[in-house]
């Protein structure tokens, strides 16, 4: 449902299905539910069935995978990106043919990623087990969502043993300290967007840093997608003919958290520079 992604961190995305329920305050501007149940009206959002995606859709992975192979190629291919891949109002029979299209395509790496971490085990087992070329990942906007998402990561990891393991931390809301041996193998930092009526809460320049340092620390891959809507005013723009000032101290533009001064000036201008430059890491895999 989508190719050669505009998301940095993959090169595809693909949606066997679309749907979710809200699990934490990541969901409260989802981006998915703006998309296909607010504009779209493709799927209800909430305690309500799921929607399949076509045929069209499903054969979409073994036509990268064709191309793939005639370039040598691993694409990232984020799965589920309009739903969560281990939500539990999902047929288990979907997850089970989601994953066999993942076996017939080896060549492509599958990001899993899902808010709810302690189902990766108990559902990877019965759709017949977590496919070779798969990665997984959770979802970690706070503290309290570390603490709780990284351990069940780390146990998943331990018991199917993926390709690697990442943590996208995004949107973050928070100062976070991840737990000595519990670090995924990739980092992926982003402030929040606006979506449909939810305006996006400041991502705080410390705790962006805070992400990065200790992902660089610990020897893993660092990649940060996005500022977001709000950008500190000691950041570097990536249009240099802007200037954060002429912004003003608008009070629906203009904040000032613990010291720093953030202005609204929208995702796009905002940009992915953190500290004057670009963080485009990607965990290694074999050619």
């Amino acid at each position: 449902m989508a190719e050669n992604s505009a998301i940095s961190w993959t090169t595809h995305t693909w949606n066997p299905w679309m749907g979710c329920t809200k699990v934490s305050p990541a969901c409260d501007g989802c981006y998915a539910e703006a998309l296909m149940d607010k504009r779209y009206n493709k799927v209800q959002w909430g305690n309500h069935p799921r929607q399949r995606t076509g045929a069209h859709t499903w054969n979409d992975p073994r036509r990268w995978q064709r191309q793939a192979e005639k370039d040598g190629s691993r694409p990232f291919v984020f799965c589920a990106s309009l739903a969560d891949i281990f939500d539990n109002q999902v047929p288990v029979e979907w997850r089970a043919d989601a994953f066999n299209v993942m076996r017939e395509t080896p060549r492509l790496v599958y990001l899993l990623l899902t808010k709810r971490p302690q189902n990766i085990v108990k559902f990877a087992d019965a759709a017949g087990g977590l496919p070779a070329n798969a990665a997984i990942g959770t979802t970690c906007e706070d503290q309290p969502r570390a603490d709780k998402n990284l351990v069940a990561l780390r146990v998943a990891k331990i018991e199917l043993q993926p390709l690697f393991t990442f943590g996208s931390f995004e949107p973050l809301l928070g100062l976070i300290t991840v737990p000595p041996g519990f670090m995924p193998d990739w980092v992926i930092t982003g402030g929040e967007t606006d979506q449909g009526g939810h305006k996006a809460r400041v991502t705080e320049l410390a705790w962006t840093r805070a992400l990065r340092d200790q992902a660089i620390a610990a020897g893993k891959a660092y990649h940060h997608k996005q500022n977001g809507e709000w950008l500190a005013w000691g950041q570097a723009l990536e249009d240099e003919t802007t200037n954060l000032l002429s912004f003003g101290k608008d009070p629906t533009r203009y904040q000032t958290i613990n010291g720093e001064i953030y202005s609204r000036v929208g995702k796009k201008l905002s940009g992915r520079f953190l500290d004057g430059m670009t963080h485009d890491a990607f965990p290694e895999v074999a050619a």
